[in-house]
């Protein structure tokens, strides 16, 4: 690869990590041809980009990045892929899926919404983590919660203060 080649590489992968909050770096290596290609797959069908990159190459575009990028150059050893998602949690729950049937893909780190985590040890926690749609949904739910409770309140007093309070009173009770 030439040194022009370096560099455009360097350009594409920096571009790569600025438009996205949600980067897995895995270790796939070993997969055979059709587990990596159900990989993808599935990568693909839960709009998760895969790409096979090289550590120097990636490593010097975490450094021209403009995110903080913490310890995870240190985890660039050995085959290194990257996973770039709009969901944080979607490739956690894709490598732990795959893990069922074989020892790979590893999770050597994530970076997710400025959040850093090292160790395929923490595959866990990362399925565990909730999107941000999925927050402000839990979020909308709670704060409906309470009006619904006085609208169902004023609906079944047939609207007097009496039926209210005597509805409020039994739901409390």
């Amino acid at each position: 690869m030439t040194r022009e080649e370096k560099s455009q590489v360097i350009e594409e992968l920096t571009a790569q990590l600025a438009d996205n909050t949600n980067i897995y770096l895995t270790d796939i290596s070993g997969l055979d041809a059709a587990s990596t290609s159900n990989l993808r797959r599935a990568c693909f069908k839960s709009n998760i980009k895969l790409a096979v990159v090289k550590n120097t190459l990636l490593a010097k575009a975490m450094e021209a990045s403009d995110k903080d990028f913490g310890e995870l150059p240190e985890t660039l050893k050995g085959n290194t892929s990257v996973m770039y998602a709009e969901t944080g949690n979607a490739p956690a729950k894709i490598i732990k899926e795959f893990r069922k049937k074989s020892e790979k893909p590893l999770l050597k780190g994530a970076f997710i919404e400025e959040a850093i985590y090292v160790g395929d040890e923490l595959l866990d926690t990362l399925v565990d983590i909730k999107s941000k749609e999925e927050l402000l949904g839990e979020i909308i739910t709670l704060l409906q919660s309470p009006a619904k409770n006085v609208i169902s309140a004023l609906k079944s007093g047939g609207g007097t203060i009496a039926g209210i309070v005597k509805t409020l009173s039994e739901r409390e009770g």
